[in-house]
């Protein structure tokens, strides 16, 4: 799996894109595209930065880039939810987001799930705790034909302040799985070396969000580390998003 994500990346870095089409059903800009690279086309969304609409609580033309953080916190903690994404500067409409288009049947999401399935979202669940996402709709949660969990659409994440709304409270109250606690435990070691130098991934999300938003999604880790249990949703605000598909 590894070696394809490097494929991937590769493709989506530094391959020629060629927009296909526009997708009409969100509030920003988002194209489906053609990666062409090396003999290999591969389909990806791209989200321009400039086609991002201005939100009064995250920082302008900020979205794209935390898509590509998201993506790297997933493959730090060697979750593998979030597709292989990057940040394109030369892209055809100005620099944005360019990530793996995954193949899915938009009719299969979340609330189509069945009980077996709704179970293995553990990981999600927590996923979306520790980078704080604003908008976890049921239709971003995706299975591919081969059974794989995927995450898109993760603009609004990573803000210092809590904004958390998901549509995934499954788990309240239950003990976090020791596996995961691990995988949070070592991504906290990684984003904070004993010796004090900066570590790739360090560096690397701090290409994508500010140093108060990676110092509060450090905090976030360290809190789940500390409750070892899925939290409730939050009483004082909405803690769904809205539409919830």
């Amino acid at each position: 799996m590894k070696d394809v994500a490097r494929e991937y990346l590769t493709t989506l870095q530094y391959g020629e894109i060629e927009l296909r089409g526009e997708f009409l059903w969100g509030y920003n800009y988002t194209f489906l595209t053609s990666i062409h690279h090396d003999g290999v086309t591969w389909p990806a969304v791209y989200k321009p930065t400039r086609g991002e609409q201005p939100l009064w609580d995250f920082p302008r033309a900020s979205l794209a880039r935390r898509e590509v953080a998201a993506y790297l916190v997933s493959e730090n903690l060697g979750w593998e939810l979030v597709p292989p994404t990057v940040f394109r500067s030369d892209a055809p409409l100005g620099g944005g987001s360019l990530q793996l288009f995954i193949e899915h049947d938009p009719e299969y999401h979340y609330f189509t799930f069945n009980l077996d399935e709704l179970q293995r979202l553990r990981a999600t669940c927590l996923f979306d705790i520790l980078i704080n996402n604003a908008d976890r709709k049921g239709s971003h949660i995706l299975i591919n034909p081969d059974g794989h969990i995927w995450l898109i659409d993760h603009g609004l994440c990573f803000h210092a302040e809590d904004k958390l709304r998901t549509v995934i409270w499954d788990f309240v109250g239950e003990a976090i799985p020791d596996d995961l606690i691990y995988d949070l435990e070592r991504f906290i070691v990684q984003t904070n070396p004993p010796d004090g130098h900066s570590s790739d991934i360090s560096l690397a999300l701090k290409q994508q969000i500010s140093n108060d938003e990676f110092e509060t999604l450090v905090d976030r880790a360290h809190r789940l580390v500390d409750s070892r249990h899925f939290p409730a949703p939050d009483a004082t605000r909405r803690s769904y998003p809205w539409p919830q598909i």
